[in-house]
């Protein structure tokens, strides 16, 4: 393919530039001022546009995405929906939807998911895929029905958006896990918090990722209980084992609800281990805090305590409209609005939590509007960072290793 010249983009420091990207290394090749570069046969005009490096998506359920109105609809008498809209109830939920769940159901579903995902900006996501039960058990039908649906969509999305998949458990047989690496799946996943035994929990997560040589992303303390532990307990494991092949921690709710002080020390054993976290404000937002009508707690880990202690901090979407989460956009921005206004972070922050700090979880390399970084990036008309937060702005241009994959495009008509 030819290079692709964009002209007249505006940067995230404010400068106006035109940039050459060039398809065959996936690389911005040039960055200069407007009308220095020459003229070639592919350019696209972004007067008017903020151009950013393109969002990733640190944490998502494809394999659940898009149940929230089948589960409702589930015959009477089944547990339908996630009322009253706690963690427990949700599972409850789309346990009793997953046993109707088939493998072109769930390829189907996600990649409508992905499909808006990308449209918003979106080249590279993680979703975690449940080993799937029948009637509690792991041994009944095909538990990896669904991560064998999302092999098939990774293979189908490459050149456009990148796939890892971790595979979420709790409890299940070794073998199974085994098995599931061996098929293909990046990384190993779990929930210590809702094991009978965490500790244990957590040393055989690391324990069968490592005889693979695969990463880790833990569900850690998605609860607003100040004595769950499982973040540190993944801290001391990982000093003590010395993993290297990569390990993140998603949600960490129970750290905003302890003492800053201890926040703060928590914080810095998790950097120490060099441990990414990912915040969710979305779905924790919904989910936790039901308990306490009066001055409910916010759902959301420590984000400052986090960031101040050096810890690599993503921020995802998480659950797209299914039993966890009936709402949901699909759209990085929505996230990083949410951490502006729940996790009190700056527009600038919360931007680099949905770009930058998820391409480090992801273990990618930098991708930006920069000589020589990766030719992924997301066009906004806008003209500044807090209004591509604030003002949704669903106008934009998607590019993935220099080509661009996504064109929104919108009219509007006041009268």
């Amino acid at each position: 393919m030819s290079p692709l010249l964009l002209r007249g983009a505006r940067l995230p420091d404010g400068d106006v530039r035109d940039l050459l990207l060039d398809p065959d290394s996936g690389l911005v090749a040039r960055v200069a001022p407007p009308g220095v570069l020459p003229s070639g046969p592919d350019e696209l005009d972004l007067t008017g546009h903020l151009l950013l490096p393109a969002p990733a998506e640190p944490h998502a359920h494809l394999d659940k995405a898009l149940t929230w109105d089948l589960a409702q609809a589930l015959p009477a008498g089944a547990p339908a929906g996630a009322l009253p809209g706690d963690l427990s109830s949700a599972v409850t939920a789309w346990r009793a939807y997953a046993a109707r769940v088939t493998e072109e159901d769930v390829f189907q579903r996600a990649g409508r998911a992905v499909d808006e995902l990308r449209a918003n900006g979106v080249t590279a996501v993680r979703t975690h895929v449940d080993l799937l039960t029948d009637n509690g058990s792991y041994r009944a039908g095909d538990p990896l029905r669904g991560l064998r649906a999302l092999l098939r969509l990774r293979r189908q999305l490459r050149g456009r958006v990148r796939l890892q998949i971790a595979v979420l458990h709790i409890d299940a047989p070794d073998e199974l896990l085994h098995q599931a690496l061996d098929l293909g799946a990046d990384l190993l996943g779990d929930c210590p918090h809702l094991s009978a035994d965490p500790a244990a929990s957590v040393e055989r997560t690391l324990r069968i990722a490592a005889e693979h040589q695969v990463g880790v992303d833990l569900h850690a303390d998605e609860t607003l209980d100040p004595g769950a532990q499982d973040l540190r307990l993944l801290a001391r494991a990982v000093r003590e084992r010395g993993f290297v092949s990569g390990v993140t921690a998603s949600h960490c709710v129970s750290l905003g609800a302890v003492e800053p002080e201890e926040a703060a020390r928590t914080a810095k054993e998790v950097a120490a281990a060099g441990i990414g976290v990912v915040a969710l404000p979305l779905t924790n937002l919904y989910l936790q805090g039901r308990d306490r009508p009066s001055s409910t707690p916010r759902g959301l880990t420590a984000v400052r305590a986090l960031l101040d202690a050096g810890v690599t901090v993503a921020a995802g979407g998480d659950n797209i409209r299914d039993p966890f989460n009936p709402v949901g956009r699909a759209d990085p921005l929505e996230t990083a609005s949410l951490l502006v206004t729940a996790g009190h972070l700056t527009p600038g922050e919360a931007l680099h939590a949905v770009t930058a700090g998820a391409r480090a979880v992801l273990g990618l390399p930098e991708a930006g509007p920069y000589e020589g970084a990766v030719a992924d990036l997301l066009a906004v008309r806008a003209q500044t960072v807090s209004e591509v937060l604030g003002a949704s702005c669903p106008e934009r241009l998607v590019f993935a290793g220099g080509r661009l994959v996504s064109r929104t495009s919108v009219v509007r008509e006041l009268y």
